[in-house]
């Protein structure tokens, strides 16, 4: 904006010119206490201070007249002053020391320090330049936002009042300026309040592609030097089944230099209002978020509290809170409140600390059901949970010590109260082999003792009620990776070998898995991702016994435009394990399934990953993740498909259905998945468009479908967005939501939901 600066600047500038009228040739000036030619770097000062007369200028010119008789400086010729990083340029500047006017003419620009550049056709200014006129304005500010107006004068050195003026953060069209940018704001005039550093808008009209699309008598915002202001930020409208139509105006106010608080009324056509608050806090060594919510919804009163905050307390520790609380998923959907979809909230609180090679958490969780299917009473607390993790350096030989510990204390108002404590130390060897072989002994020691109550309900179902156990098992291992290599041209090829042998005591750790709560280790999914793994559950609640020996070939071909990558492989042990895996997991007998997966990658333009696991007795499809991507980005079609016998997630409510100790645990995953999903993502240009479909082969039925589409540049975007499900979620089926957000640079987000 124009800045009472420039006032001081050109009166000191007039000053300087009147001092040395005497100088008629090429000049460069510099008036005492300044050094010549050190100019500023514009827009990497901060230094918005207004210029003092008594401060000295230098200036350069082509030439320098003074007219005696009349009383006229004019300094021509590529005229540049400067003084405190601000910045004068024109092709000539005229002084009349009779009326005390100073007036730039041609290609006038004028340089703040942090970066804004004003440009006019012709300036005047006049009582010791505190009254200036300009013709023709334009000025370029911070992220690229462009004023552009008629006229412009100032007032008593403190407003600027603008003529026929359009704001707007879009660059223009490099073949036709002239064309109207993406968006701008059209104002008949607008005031520019220098002391209280806002803008005032009158008669403003919002426009897209030169088309007016929306009317404002007058609003204001603060200038692009405030960074934050108290007041009304852009109001959110719209409807939707639930609540009807709605209209949200928050208002936001700056506490102090540190904090500030949003609040939000809702008011709706439903008679369902709410009020929404966000305090927002910035320390020295972290910040917090609060928000919180109250309202009447279906019938009843609902809200919500989300809060987070992250410290640091020194180099090595940090702390901090996430928690999340809602009385009803119906609420937040009704509401738009963010989260939503989500079918469990979880909330923490944690200290962690870190050192070289090693790490320290010690933390809270619990979690809230957002589903009607789910009861809270039946989910975890965790109150506390400690985690330690330790790698050592490498001694003589190369290898290494790491140790993982810690405990837990799961409380559940339903279900298995769980204690447990527990470490595991180990010892890495790598070596490399006289031919080439990859070598890599581990030698650990597992180690956890247990107190659980309730341990016949939920997710245990054991024939026990409680228990007070401890389990503990050594292991050892050795894996050997082979890799044999050929290059042919640009083509490498690699064939490599790997094998593994892991030896552990007969019988499961010593101790009846009925006895041992199990809260880390419930996803039993095997694939070839955990082929190789030393424990293939998650956690150490389930550990394996006896020997085993898994083997597996990996092949790969790739010329730098075509790839061919796969896997096989296959696990055999010494005794079965029906206990530990159950039926369907592929892992409960002597011989394992066989995993793999391939991935191939033809052109750049088309790659597949498929991962399987096939029933080493029938060849049956136990376990398929396929995944195609074909077509250049502008146009990319996306197919999916995924298939398992058992499906882990309705393992951990449902009871057994044949009497322990057979499978009991085990029954409720013989529930398969079996879906399959497709794509397509199209972009030219600024445009892109996309949809997706969801289908549940199980069911034989649709799960969703959406369709989302936006335009996109540097000061605009646009996006649309439309789903249905089919499902039934919480209690409500085919639920459709169309909703349109529009994005304007430097002015803020503003949604509209139509559904």
């Amino acid at each position: 904006m124009l800045r009472r600066a420039w006032g001081a600047l050109l009166a000191t500038l007039a000053g300087a010119i009147v001092f040395t009228f005497a100088t008629t040739a090429l000049a460069q000036t510099t008036i005492p206490g300044f050094t010549p030619f050190t100019k500023p770097q514009y827009g990497t000062s901060l230094n918005k201070e207004p210029i003092k007369p008594n401060e000295a200028v230098s200036f350069t010119a082509d030439q320098i007249a003074y007219d005696r008789d009349n009383g006229i400086v004019t300094a021509t010729g590529h005229v540049e002053a400067w003084q405190n990083d601000h910045v004068l340029r024109a092709d000539k500047i005229v002084f009349d020391r009779n009326t005390n006017v100073v007036a730039a003419t041609g290609h006038v620009v004028l340089l703040e320090p942090d970066g804004e550049v004003l440009f006019a056709d012709y300036a005047e200014l006049t009582q010791g330049m505190r009254e200036a006129v300009l013709r023709g304005m334009r000025m370029l500010l911070e992220e690229n936002t462009r004023i552009a107006a008629n006229g412009a004068r100032r007032t008593d050195g403190q407003y600027n009042e603008l003529s026929r003026m359009v704001y707007s953060a879009c660059t223009l069209c490099k073949d036709d300026p002239t064309k109207p940018p993406v968006w701008q704001i059209d104002a008949y005039s607008a005031v520019d309040d220098l002391q209280a550093k806002r803008m005032e808008f009158q008669d403003a009209t919002v426009e897209l592609l030169g088309v007016p699309i929306f009317y404002m008598p007058y609003f204001s915002t603060a200038d692009s030097s405030v960074k934050r202001e108290s007041g009304f930020l852009a109001p959110d409208a719209g409807s939707n089944t639930f609540i009807g139509s709605f209209f949200a105006l928050p208002y936001y106010y700056v506490i102090n230099n540190y904090s500030d608080i949003t609040i939000t009324p809702w008011i709706d056509s439903g008679m369902d209002p709410m009020l929404d608050t966000l305090y927002r806090q910035k320390f020295n060594n972290g910040q917090i978020k609060l928000e919180t919510a109250i309202a009447y919804d279906e019938n009843a009163m609902q809200g919500l509290f989300f809060g987070s905050g992250d410290f640091t307390y020194n180099e090595n520790w940090r702390y901090g809170f996430n928690i999340n609380e809602a009385s009803s998923a119906n609420y937040m959907r009704d509401f738009f409140i963010s989260g939503y979809g989500n079918d469990v909230l979880s909330s923490t609180a944690y200290l962690e600390g870190f050192g070289q090679g090693a790490y320290s958490r010690l933390d809270t969780q619990f979690y809230e059901g957002l589903l009607n299917i789910v009861n809270n009473k039946e989910l975890p607390y965790v109150l506390p949970r400690y985690l330690y993790d330790y790698v050592g350096n490498p001694d003589s030989l190369g290898g290494y010590f790491t140790f993982t510990g810690g405990g837990f204390d799961v409380l559940r108002f339903i279900g298995t109260d769980t204690q447990r404590i527990n470490g595991t130390l180990s010892y890495n060897l790598p070596e490399m082999g006289p031919l080439g072989q990859e070598w890599n002994f581990l030698a650990r020691f597992y180690s956890a003792g247990y107190q659980a109550q309730g341990l016949n309900q939920i997710p245990n179902f054991s024939p026990y009620t409680h228990s007070d156990v401890a389990q503990g098992e050594p292991v050892v291992a050795a894996r050997m990776n082979w890799p044999f290599s050929r290059i042919d041209g640009d083509a490498t090829t690699v064939l490599e070998p790997i094998t593994q042998f892991v030896i552990r005591p007969d019988g499961y750790g010593f101790t009846s898995p009925y006895l041992i709560p199990n809260e880390d280790s419930l996803d039993q999914l095997f694939t070839d991702a955990n082929l190789f793994s030393i424990n293939r559950l998650p956690g150490i609640d389930r550990l394996g016994g006896g020997l085993r020996a898994d083997l597996g070939m990996h092949f790969a071909w790739f010329d730098g435009s075509h790839v061919f990558d796969a896997l096989i492989g296959q696990s055999y042990r010494s005794q079965t394990e029906y206990q530990l895996w159950g039926p369907g997991t592929g892992l409960g007998g002597n011989i394992s399934d066989i995993v793999g997966r391939v991935y191939y990658e033809p052109a750049d333009w088309m790659n597949v990953t498929y991962r399987f696991r096939l029933n080493h007795d029938t060849g049956e499809t136990e376990f398929n993740d396929t995944r195609l991507t074909v077509g250049p980005p502008n146009f990319r079609v996306d197919f999916g498909y995924i298939y398992s016998n058992l499906d882990p997630f309705y393992f951990y409510n449902q009871l057994p259905t044949i009497p322990a100790p057979s499978y009991a645990p085990y029954q409720a995953l013989n529930f398969p998945r079996n879906e399959i999903l497709a794509g397509l993502q199209t972009k030219f240009g600024n445009w892109r468009a996309g949809g997706y479909i969801q289908r549940n082969m199980q069911l034989n039925q649709l799960v969703a479908y959406g369709l989302d589409g936006g335009y996109e540049d540097d000061c605009f975007i646009i996006a649309l967005n439309y789903f249905d499900l089919f499902t039934n979620y919480n209690g409500i089926s085919n639920v459709q939501a169309l909703t349109i957000n529009m994005t304007f640079k430097t002015l803020g987000q503003f949604g509209v939901p139509l559904m």
